[in-house]
């Protein structure tokens, strides 16, 4: 499976739905590049489930911290939009995602799930007596996450396994490092944070950097 980093997101529309029960269709690339934002595009497995909520509510708390980075958040699976809208329309303390205010990607025909090769089909044996293809595996994402920068590059992709939610602090890091590059021309050692040394991209940057640390 080849990685996305370092090209341009798939150029799809996918239907999306927002917290006021509008659906509308959202181009993932075109959302970085006509707005000059960076974009954090999150999948998860299924509306309704256990891990999923947590992790919604979290990149909910944080917005404010990705639109100080100029940074755009988009949910995203393969749910259709109306459950969406039903799980946006259920209370928190009920296991819902009321409060969430990004969109959420509802890419129920797998169109851009497909392409960026995210979904948990395990196995796929041919039936010859139906003449199908038998799935297995829920056909649904892993928590696949990707950072896409203004001109619609994407610079970094990670996939979780399903019972293994993300922390959404180490995208806040991961969109200061890219934004210190971007400024700077400098790259970003292991651990760096906002504040801390970076580094020259040549070898004796490097040498007088590990020399201090």
């Amino acid at each position: 499976m080849a990685t996305a980093v370092g090209k341009k997101f798939p150029n799809l529309a996918v239907d999306a739905m927002n917290e006021l029960g509008d659906t509308f269709k959202v181009n993932v690339l075109e959302e970085a590049i006509n707005n000059k934002k960076k974009v954090l595009l999150f999948w998860y497995p299924k509306d309704f489930t256990f891990v999923c909520p947590t992790e919604l509510h979290a990149f909910q708390a944080a917005l404010g911290e990705f639109e100080k980075r100029n940074t755009v958040v988009i949910g995203a699976s393969c749910d259709t939009p109306e459950v969406h809208f039903a799980w946006l329309s259920t209370a928190k303390d009920n296991g819902g995602i009321e409060g969430v205010t990004y969109p959420l990607l509802a890419d129920s025909n797998r169109n851009l799930a497909e392409v960026l090769g995210i979904l948990d089909i395990t196995d796929e044996t041919y039936n010859e007596e139906t003449g199908t293809y038998i799935k297995e595996g829920d056909n649904v994402t892993y928590r696949a996450t990707y950072l896409i920068d203004e001109e619609g590059t994407v610079f970094h992709e990670g996939i979780n396994h399903m019972p293994v939610g993300r922390n959404v602090n180490e995208f806040l890091r991961l969109i200061d490092a890219y934004a210190h590059v971007q400024t700077h021309g400098e790259v970003c050692p292991a651990n760096w944070e906002e504040g801390k040394e970076a580094m020259g991209a040549d070898a004796k940057s490097t040498a007088a950097y590990l020399a201090k640390n």
